[in-house]
């Protein structure tokens, strides 16, 4: 038990017989556990809520690293463009010649979900390997919303895309499709 004693002997001059004092106790054993169990508390409330943020790389800073050209093979790229009122355009392949669309499509588990699994199993088949999966280029628009990128960075983490990036280079034709209707 924890306990406060303080000592006070009275040891002066003089021959007086004075009453000794009782030492005054304080028992702090509940104040002890108290504290205990608020850090076990804390400790354990901080280690079950970790942040829930998606990893995302960033390109090197670097300028001599954009001097060579990555070159990929256009039948595992898939290209999403976002515009403005919710807006979403993807193909397959180059604008020039694609090879499925460019289609509008919804957000959302019947809209591009469906579309990233079927076209990821395609490219799976095509390639043989199921490291060399899809390769999805996400363009978000000058108008497009922030909540419109993060649902599509959700859908990216669901579906299990693992090769993505996002770009805000668009070519004319891009623009052209996005501004329509």
């Amino acid at each position: 038990m924890a306990e406060l004693n303080t000592n006070d002997s009275g040891g002066g001059k003089g021959g007086k017989v004075r009453s000794k004092k009782q030492n005054s106790k304080v028992d702090l054993t509940a104040m002890v556990d108290l504290a205990f169990l608020l850090i076990t508390f804390f400790m354990l409330t901080t280690t079950l809520s970790k942040p829930q943020a998606m990893p995302l790389g960033l390109p090197d800073k670097d300028p001599k690293a954009d001097e060579k050209p990555m070159k990929v093979d256009e039948k595992r790229t898939m290209t999403i463009m976002m515009g403005e009122n919710n807006k979403l355009i993807y193909y397959m392949g180059l604008l020039e010649a694609p090879i499925a669309g460019p289609k509008d499509i919804a957000y959302g588990k019947e809209g591009i979900r469906k579309e990233l699994l079927s076209r990821k199993k395609s490219v799976i088949e095509y390639t043989g390997n199921k490291d060399k999966g899809i390769i999805v280029i996400i363009k978000p628009g000058k108008k497009s919303k922030y909540k419109n990128l993060v649902d599509i960075l959700d859908e990216m983490a669901i579906s299990g895309v693992g090769t993505y990036a996002i770009v805000n280079d668009f070519l004319p034709k891009e623009t052209e499709l996005l501004e329509k209707k």
